[in-house]
């Protein structure tokens, strides 16, 4: 994968032409001047050490230079760049729920994308953390191994709807059960959860499956996302069709929120509610802070690893054996046919 960072100074190659178009014309005054003296085959033999393919050469490569110096402006990345990262923090799980229920749009965006935004803000402020993401509806599955890097995680994230899971539901017990498998074996590490729903076509066992995590010292967090009164669901996200029952009535999804206050009850965690402000995110935030940290090895991957370098040191290269070459002929050099 090949890209340039900054794109625009690239239409600087649109100056080449007139940097070409200048030289031509300079060397055809130049001629005219020195035709005034005489035959250019004359003057040749009265200025034995002038060398006109010396001034051309010097210019070419000025010119190529220039050129490299443009794309090392332009910053191109390609490959994929592992760097050590030595981090302080603790393991944390994200499970998401991606029924279709989460389109709904009574919290704006859309259920789902304001779940997105809480979760990359707090992938953002924990970035010392490893985390992992699981998605679940009727099915749960894991969308990224646990990872130190966070920058991963947030791209991950990005690609999350309702598609992933083509089985509806809501199967919170199944999304915490895998969620338990997400974690490393280090027991001196502290863990969490965070589980974000509506709540709605619960499975049920989701209680269950929250104590036997919590027993194990590892705190399950909901954020219930959604209001009480509910909404229409739409048949994709930003679409103006909604889902009907057989009767074709609108379908209409409410948050479950003593459902969610329940799991996270017998999660031993916080319940908090998502609406259009920030409280939610606050709240969970300051819920995580109360974890025990501890040093984290790994690595990170970053999608574009900087190669200008190659591209300056050919550029210098030029640069100095530009300057390497004298526009007259010297004794050292006289004999070589290349600059003759």
């Amino acid at each position: 994968m090949f890209r340039f960072a900054n794109p625009e100074y690239l239409y600087l190659f649109f100056a080449i032409p007139i940097f070409i178009i200048g030289f031509i014309y300079l060397n055809i005054r130049k001629r005219k001047s020195v035709e005034k003296l005489g035959t250019l085959s004359l003057v040749k033999k009265m200025m034995p050490e002038l060398s006109l393919k010396r001034s051309y050469l010097k210019f070419w490569l000025v010119l190529v230079a220039i050129g490299f110096g443009i794309i090392v402006l332009a910053r191109p990345q390609f490959g994929t760049k592992v760097e050590k990262v030595d981090k302080k923090g603790i393991e944390l799980v994200i499970a998401i729920d991606v029924s279709n229920s989460m389109l709904a749009e009574d919290i704006r965006p859309s259920r789902l994308a304001k779940a997105k935004q809480m979760l990359t803000r707090i992938i953002d402020e924990r970035k010392d953390d490893k985390v992992a993401i699981v998605v679940f509806a009727g099915e749960a599955f894991i969308q990224l191994p646990l990872t130190p890097d966070n920058q991963s995680a947030k791209l991950f994230l990005e690609t999350i709807d309702p598609s992933l899971v083509p089985v509806q539901g809501t199967a919170i017990g199944s999304a915490i059960d895998m969620s338990m498998t997400c974690f490393s074996n280090d027991q001196d590490i502290d863990r969490a959860i965070v589980l974000i729903t509506d709540g709605e076509g619960h499975e049920g066992n989701a209680e269950e499956a929250a104590a036997r995590v919590a027993d194990k010292g590892v705190h399950v967090n909901v954020v219930g996302i959604g209001t009480t009164e509910g909404a229409i669901i739409p048949i994709s996200e930003g679409s103006s069709e909604v889902k009907r029952d057989t009767q074709g009535q609108p379908v209409v999804t409410k948050l479950n929120e003593e459902m969610c206050r329940q799991i996270a009850k017998a999660g031993k965690g916080l319940y908090a509610h998502a609406d259009n402000s920030n409280s939610a995110l606050k709240s969970l935030q300051s819920e995580l802070e109360k974890l025990q940290k501890k040093e984290i090895d790994g690595v990170a991957y970053s999608e574009y690893d900087e190669k200008f370098q190659i591209f300056a040191a050919v550029m210098l290269l030029l640069l100095i054996l530009e300057v390497c070459i004298f526009d007259k002929k010297n004794r050292i050099f006289r004999n070589v046919r290349l600059f003759k």
